[in-house]
């Protein structure tokens, strides 16, 4: 079962905006390496920052 995702799939897995994706990437230094990111390091990243996409902090 593969793991790495393009932002593209990984936002359709996740209901979260390509763009999110991409933000937490480079936000929480999230590799993207040939243009796929580690699902399961992505996940793991934005559990322990709480979840959040950035929106509460515009708030």
């Amino acid at each position: 079962m593969a793991n790495h995702f393009t932002p593209e799939e990984l936002s359709e897995e996740l209901g979260i905006p390509r763009e999110e994706i991409i933000r937490v990437c480079v936000q929480e230094s999230i590799p993207i390496y040939h243009g796929k990111i580690d699902k399961s390091l992505f996940q793991a990243q934005l559990a322990a920052s709480g979840g959040s996409t950035g929106r509460s902090e515009a708030a």
